[in-house]
């Protein structure tokens, strides 16, 4: 079990900390949401999760085959509807280096997909995650 603390500092600003390293970070309240939108909104957070989750056991995976996934990156596009206000969409996109094996790719695809966070978040949020 990890513990994350925070703290309101005000002016729609949290301070989250991270138990076991001390890592902090700022979240703050996006400007379509009467925030100033100076650091990573809360949803934001959800979406880096997602895209982060989906690359780290993709590396998890490729280091227990010796696959070098080393130029891997990504980007995530976050979509808010409002009534309630929510996530209405997350659309990921994975680079993988483009000199994998085909069965690699496949696999690497397929383990990523079964990440955490894709298994933890509603069903009632559209998740679209593509491979390039």
């Amino acid at each position: 079990m990890v513990k994350i603390s925070a703290e309101y500092q005000g002016n729609l600003r949290c301070k989250a900390t991270h138990e076991p390293s001390g890592a902090t970070l700022i979240t703050d309240a996006p400007i379509d949401n009467m925030g100033k939108g100076e650091s990573f909104s809360p949803t934001d957070l959800l979406a880096t999760s997602m895209l982060t989750c989906i690359m780290t056991i993709v590396a998890i995976r490729a280091d227990s085959r010796g696959i070098d996934v080393s130029q891997m990156s990504g980007n995530v596009e976050k979509t808010m509807s409002s009534n309630p206000r929510r996530i209405s969409k997350l659309e990921v996109v994975i680079n993988l280096p483009s000199d994998l094996k085909l069965e690699d790719r496949s696999w690497l695809i397929t383990e990523g997909c079964n990440c955490p966070v894709c298994l933890s978040v509603s069903e009632t949020m559209e998740v679209d995650v593509s491979f390039q």
